[in-house]
């Protein structure tokens, strides 16, 4: 059927079919998958606290998600009259348009050996070939803090303002352990490119997933991912209790809704890129296998995909009503004093198992090891804000005359 619909197109047309029915697909499906995950959430965090869920619009709820996306659009978009309206305009697109083009080289389901322009095969990547894939998401994601910047500075607001400047620190601080975290994957599997990792991992099936040997990588990289989505317990830049919203204070509508689905797109881009690293992609013993022919393989490993990814969005999900908000000093205090001492020791780790030929599921235990290790450490360190003991002065007054008396 493929085949036939790049047929149908004259010859000079045929190799940008696939490539723009891939991103259709991806740009509509992300819209409405945003939209119902909002849901989700608000039901999960409903079923967490005891409490009602949206369930008035449509049966169970399922409208909802329709009533907002048509309250952005009929709401009135107010730009208040002391911010620069050209950045302030422009900022939610940069956000949107970053995080969309970070998920271009993602994989979402098994991508074909020699794929090649015009053949009728569906690439399921909007971008392939790309040798530096891991080092092109992380260059692109860490544009969209621009967005954050732009909002918050041309919102003329100090609220915004400090917001921004949070994101901003925020976003520097943790670029540093994401981009160490994936250095030991990238020594193990000789390759920067996440079809490569991916490929990697479904040809030694189950045993051959990432997971067994960079245990420690795969923390480092989720906490900080989560850091870099503004998601909590890192929201810093736009928490209520002190920020009345942060750097999306003076933005309604449209383009608060711009904002708010970066940061989902964001979110759905850490969960595909933690399973394909990590958790194998598509790869599932017996039922989705590399040399799996039956009919329907290939649907049936999109759903395993989908299915590990729904796993990891749940995860992010329960964590925002599980863990407490940071402050500020203990956000830099993790990225500065945890996660870049332990990826550094994650690099070393791998670079010693490779110098002297050892077997890579040393790493296991090794990892293991550095995460108790620095989790003894943490509990040992200062409290500077530990309450401190208070000396007992003994009285030889009249007091205390009085006192050894009773």
């Amino acid at each position: 059927m493929l085949n036939s619909l790049v047929n149908f197109f004259p010859e000079p047309v045929r190799p940008y079919v696939m490539p723009i029915l891939a991103i259709v697909i991806v740009l509509n499906v992300n819209l409405g998958v945003c939209s119902y995950l909002i849901l989700l959430e608000r039901k999960l965090s409903a079923w967490m606290q005891d409490r009602h869920g949206p369930n008035r619009v449509g049966p169970f709820g399922l409208f909802q998600p329709v009533a907002d996306m048509l309250k952005l659009l009929l709401k009135e978009d107010v730009i208040p009259g002391h911010v620069n309206k050209v950045l302030f305009v422009l900022a939610p697109g940069i956000s949107v348009f970053t995080t969309f083009l970070a998920f271009a080289v993602v994989p979402f389901g098994p991508v074909p050996e020699n794929l090649s322009p015009g053949d009728g095969q569906f690439p399921f990547i909007i971008a392939p070939g790309i040798d530096l894939g891991i080092v092109f998401i992380f260059a692109i994601g860490s544009l969209a803090v621009y967005g954050i910047i732009l909002g918050g500075w041309a919102s003329n607001n100090k609220y915004s303002a400090l917001g921004c400047l949070r994101a901003s620190a925020q976003v520097v601080s943790y670029e540093i352990p994401l981009g160490m975290s994936v250095v030991g994957l990238a020594l193990l599997n000789h390759s920067m490119s996440i079809e490569k990792i991916l490929m990697n991992q479904a040809t030694n099936g189950l045993p051959g997933w990432n997971i067994w040997v960079q245990p420690l990588a795969c923390v480092i990289f989720f906490i900080a991912a989560m850091a870099e989505a503004q998601r909590l317990p890192f929201d810093l830049a736009e928490c209520e209790q002190e920020l009345i919203g942060g750097w999306h204070t003076e933005y309604s509508a449209m383009k608060w809704g711009l904002f708010f689905l970066a940061e989902y797109t964001h979110v759905i881009t850490i969960s595909f890129l933690t399973i394909i690293l990590f958790f194998g992609g598509w790869q599932f013993p017996l039922i989705a296998e590399i040399d799996s022919a039956y009919t329907g393989a290939t649907v049936v490993k999109v759903l395993v995909l989908l299915t590990k990814v729904f796993g990891v969005i749940i995860v992010i999900q329960m964590l925002r009503w599980t863990i407490p908000r940071f402050r500020f000093d203990q956000l830099m205090s993790l990225a500065w004093k945890g996660l870049i001492p332990l990826a550094m020791v994650n690099v070393l780790l791998v670079m010693i198992v490779k110098q002297f030929d050892l077997h890579t599921l040393w790493l296991l235990p090794l990892s293991i090891a550095a995460f108790v290790a620095a989790g003894l450490m943490g509990t040992q360190s200062s409290r500077p804000f530990a309450r401190k003991a208070v000396p007992v002065v003994e009285d030889h007054g009249h007091g205390g005359h009085h006192a050894h008396a009773h």
